[in-house]
């Protein structure tokens, strides 16, 4: 016999509709009922009651399908945790580098197919990529809470404008200068903060983020302050992108006779970057499965347990914010080639908030994860301008979906398993 039906709770429902309408109404009423004009404001009550009923009828019909079967088996899916490193059998062969091969042939197509505008907005996306690859290491494997981390992008892009500014530096002698700088700052932060976990490491490291934001925003002798400072174009080999080179110079199209292309420096700028990208995931995806990998995800786990295993903590906690802080300097120098132009005021608070996103939502640790992330957090917003008076609300909508349906990210750690040698399992045996 099948086991008897349980009614629903249509009561139940309904408080529960009653309960998400009042909680929309304190969350967009403020947003959307209140409209300013000028010093002035109007109010739009029946923009807010359409979204409140809304989310009313959504959360009653929600809470009578939870009651039938196929919900149950929906609700019980999601309170199981799906936490810890997904182990695979041992000799799995994975498809990612069928897949890994295809986007590098999409990716030397593309240009040739895009224009200037979808250009730039895969350039910044693959920014955001090495951001959130930087931050991955630090926050992902080594479980260190960091909320400054857009100080280390400052550092790489100011680098590259103060560096041509004072010492005649170039594109590619800022390249590597602006990694090494922003890795000795990663690395003069990480010692105040040994002793330091969660909460009070999120609070020095957001303090150090907005420490470095008024130095470039106050010194004005120095950074330019808010007027900010302008950015050379890059060059190959001496070689410019211009239609007309400056100080006697040569434009690349005159040198190699073809016509010229206004989208010349940002194909160039998306051919090294994406080249610097790929350097990037394979040296991560190395560092991973080395030593010093293995303990990061150690120390993540459980400190207590890295130190009575004999790993040096200072020196783990040390290199996870040296390595992650010189990707923030690789892409900080990519963004102010790109723009040609930084200020302080594209590295606020919110810069790091949106790359802690990008590797909280591409799941800690996961490399293929932060990639997809990056992008979809990147383009998205492009392909929402039309909304643009809800996007962050948007963004916080899909971040709270995200944190329901895959707490642990787009994609989990996954780990393949090792095939015990020969003669293991009958000495296992034996010890028994």
């Amino acid at each position: 016999m099948s086991a008897p039906v349980k009614p629903m709770d249509v009561k139940q429902s309904l408080i529960d509709a009653v309960i998400a309408g009042l909680l929309a109404l304190i969350v967009f009423g403020p947003i959307v009922g209140i409209v300013l004009e000028g010093y002035g404001f109007n109010t739009q009550p029946t923009r807010v009651a359409v979204l409140v009923g809304v989310v009313m009828v959504g959360r009653f019909v929600m809470s009578l399908f939870l009651q039938t079967p196929r919900g149950i088996t929906i609700a019980q899916s999601f309170e199981s945790s799906g936490s810890g490193v997904h182990v695979l059998p041992p000799g799995y062969k994975t498809r990612l580098r069928l897949i890994i091969a295809l986007m590098i042939l999409v990716a030397v197509i593309f240009p040739v197919f895009a224009d200037k505008y979808v250009l730039t907005v895969v350039i910044l996306g693959l920014i955001y990529v090495l951001l959130g690859l930087g931050l991955n290491i630090v926050v992902g494997l080594a479980g260190l809470l960091d909320l400054g981390y857009v100080a280390f992008y400052a550092i790489g892009a100011y680098g590259l404008a103060l560096g041509y500014q004072y010492l005649g530096l170039g594109f590619w002698s800022a390249l590597p200068l602006a990694a090494i700088a922003a890795a000795l700052a990663g690395c003069i932060l990480g010692f105040p903060v040994l002793r330091m976990h969660g909460d009070y490491l999120a609070i020095v490291t957001l303090g150090f983020g907005e420490i470095i934001r008024l130095v470039l925003n106050n010194w004005m002798s120095f950074t330019g302050g808010p007027n900010g400072v302008a950015v050379p174009a890059p060059t190959f080999f001496g070689l410019e992108f211009g239609r007309r080179a400056k100080d006697g110079g040569v434009p690349i199209h005159e040198y190699f006779g073809f016509e010229y292309n206004p989208n010349l420096k940002f194909i160039f700028i998306y051919a090294v970057l994406f080249l610097v990208v790929l350097a990037v995931l394979y040296v991560k995806h190395r560092l991973t499965r080395m030593p010093v990998g293995r303990a990061w995800e150690a120390l993540r786990e459980d400190e207590i347990a890295c130190r009575s295993m004999g790993l040096n903590h200072v020196l783990v906690k040390l290199s996870a914010f040296t390595i992650g802080a010189s990707t923030a300097g690789l892409a900080g120098v990519f963004f102010a080639s790109y723009q040609g132009f930084v200020n302080p005021t594209s590295f606020t608070f919110f810069e790091s908030a949106l790359i802690l996103a990008i590797v909280v939502l591409g799941g800690m640790g996961s490399t293929l994860g932060v990639v997809i992330a990056a992008f979809v957090l990147t383009v998205a917003p492009e392909l929402l301008r039309s909304f643009a008076e809800y996007r962050v609300l948007l963004f916080g909508i899909l971040m709270v979906l995200m944190m329901i349906w895959r707490p642990r990210g787009l994609i989990r750690i996954s780990r393949t398993g090792v095939q015990p040698r020969k003669g293991m399992l009958a000495k296992v045996e034996g010890a028994r």
